[in-house]
């Protein structure tokens, strides 16, 4: 999954959204304790920095050294590059000790892992009976009539033959993954539970998230430009429909699947 954004790592943490202050104080608020927190599949941080601000220590893995590069550098977030796969003894070494963690974040990556393998590392490393497990994920942009109708056709037609299987999971919003833990205090399910972030882009901004893609660079292997000269136009036109702002407001449903350990 890492090799898939090696290429782009810059762009990525350029171009990806961040999350809204209500996603992590509503899973903060599902927390006993703030100790402690891993976040799984970082990236180039954005989760992690926003934990950073609510938990004294965070621990922030991901396979991807050159992702890890471009994370901010806080005083009380340590990162670490990890295999893609991990022993326990690999996690009690290198993260945190058995039943020590209050939270486990995974932002835009749960689909990528394998699944049984990771929650019973998830299970033993979490604190009983309250440790709590939150995994999001956000779908497709929205900007506006004229802006949506172009990428809904760009998505469909032309990128989706270049995506990874895993992606249904997130454009079915998380909805049918597997996530076998019970719901937090308060709530009567584990989700998935729905949010918004949205950012101010410009058109390359914009046309920079999307080279930050998976199936983007997957396409770009083939020798298939997905942003072609005609499709970069076709968007320019619609950005600009009505004489509009050089910057508009862009909006990423966000989608949160939360849950905790038993005893």
């Amino acid at each position: 999954m890492a090799d898939l954004f090696i290429k782009q790592s810059k762009q990525y943490a350029v171009a990806r959204p961040g999350y809204s202050e209500k996603l992590f104080q509503f899973i903060a608020s599902k927390a006993a304790a703030h100790d402690l927190a891993w976040d799984v599949g970082t990236g180039s941080g954005q989760a992690a920095r926003s934990l950073a601000e609510i938990f004294n220590n965070v621990v922030a893995t991901d396979t991807s050294q050159k992702q890890l590069e471009c994370a901010p550098k806080l005083p009380n977030v340590r990162y670490e590059h990890t295999p893609p796969v991990l022993t326990i003894p690999e996690i009690e070494r290198k993260l945190a000790s058995k039943s020590s963690v209050d939270l486990v974040t995974i932002a835009q990556a749960l689909h990528w892992f394998d699944l049984p393998s990771f929650y019973e590392q998830v299970k033993w490393v979490l604190k009983k009976p309250h440790g709590v497990i939150a995994a999001w994920c956000y779908t497709v942009p929205r900007v506006n009539n004229n802006v949506d109708t172009v990428f809904n056709r760009f998505y469909s037609i032309d990128v989706e033959p270049y995506w990874d299987r895993a992606r249904k999971l997130v454009d079915n919003r998380y909805s049918t993954v597997d996530f076998p833990f019970e719901p937090v205090r308060g709530e009567g399910s584990t989700g998935p539970f729905e949010f918004v972030t949205e950012r101010l882009m410009d058109l390359d901004g914009f046309f920079t998230y999307i080279r930050s893609w998976s199936a983007y660079q997957t396409a770009k292997d083939k020798g298939v430009e997905l942003l072609s000269d005609d499709v970069m136009e076709e968007f320019k036109q619609a950005w600009n429909a009505g004489g509009g702002d050089e910057q508009k407001a862009v909006n990423y449903p966000v989608y949160l699947r939360v849950g905790r350990v038993g005893n």
